[in-house]
């Protein structure tokens, strides 16, 4: 179980950029603590940034320029791709592509050879990184997606698509969407858009986006949302969504300090 969350803003939005990816990083700490990182871009060129810790050890490093309107964030508690090799861990390249992903794609290997597609780092071995290659060789399609066999929810920058931050959902993982008068939030959790509603003094329209979703984010505007057939055959034993429950605490804890500022 790992966590995701983001954001595109309109560049007339005022909403500080590094606070709201260190909220969003906040809310989803507790789900996993074995790498976390964060990408963002807006005028200047993108930049990705992961570390083998727990959000504790990187929210009050956490750093975005305000001209940063797209922000991906992730922590980690991984299944396969051990997080020693850099590349396993979120954000994850390929591409012209950048994502991050909750979920197992169990069919990752089988895609890479059924499509004569290449790791992006030879020692990258991460299941997440199937969805990033399809999308980077094929395009964000529903057909594409349907080729995905396991539980996901996910989010992406493409580089020839300099406006739009992808959020898509699969099965078996939550995601949420909070939308405000020029912001667009994700989350693995309801709790996280909470957050951030509470230390960025935002309100925000709040739900759970359904099963089979792919919604595009542009200049912190919900686009036209199309629908895919996700692989409902696939069967997952439930995983706890709390696994670094300290984490959690502690990011809080820091949140407060760093917002009281």
């Amino acid at each position: 179980m790992c966590g995701i969350a983001g954001y595109s803003f309109h560049r007339a939005s005022g909403v500080d950029r590094t606070l709201a990816a260190q909220a969003l990083l906040a809310g989803i700490a507790e789900r996993g603590a074995d790498a976390a990182g964060y990408a963002y871009r807006g005028e200047g060129a993108l930049s990705v940034h992961k570390q083998r810790s727990g959000a504790s050890a990187l929210l009050d490093r956490l750093d975005i320029p305000q001209d940063a309107n797209q922000a991906l964030l992730h922590v980690r508690d991984y299944t396969k791709g051990h997080p020693r090799i850099e590349g396993n861990n979120h954000p994850i390249r390929h591409g012209a592509v950048k994502g991050v992903h909750n979920g197992i794609i169990v069919n990752d290997e089988e895609i890479f050879a059924r499509y004569g597609l290449e790791r992006h780092e030879p020692d990258m071995t991460v299941d997440s990184e199937a969805i990033f290659a399809l999308v980077d060789t094929y395009g964000p399609r529903p057909e594409v997606l349907e080729e995905l066999c396991g539980s996901m929810a996910t989010a992406w920058f493409d580089d020839r698509e300099p406006d739009t931050l992808y959020v898509a959902r699969g099965v078996g993982r939550p995601l949420w969407l909070g939308e405000g008068l020029s912001e667009a939030f994700f989350a693995s959790t309801k709790k996280t858009l909470e957050i951030v509603e509470r230390y960025l003094g935002v309100r925000l329209r709040k739900r759970e986006l359904p099963e089979g979703i792919l919604v595009p984010l542009v200049h912190g505007r919900r686009q036209k949302a199309l629908r895919f057939g996700p692989d409902r055959a696939f069967e997952e034993t439930p995983l706890p969504a709390v696994r670094a429950p300290q984490e959690g605490a502690t990011c809080l804890r820091l949140l407060a300090a760093i917002a009281a500022v």
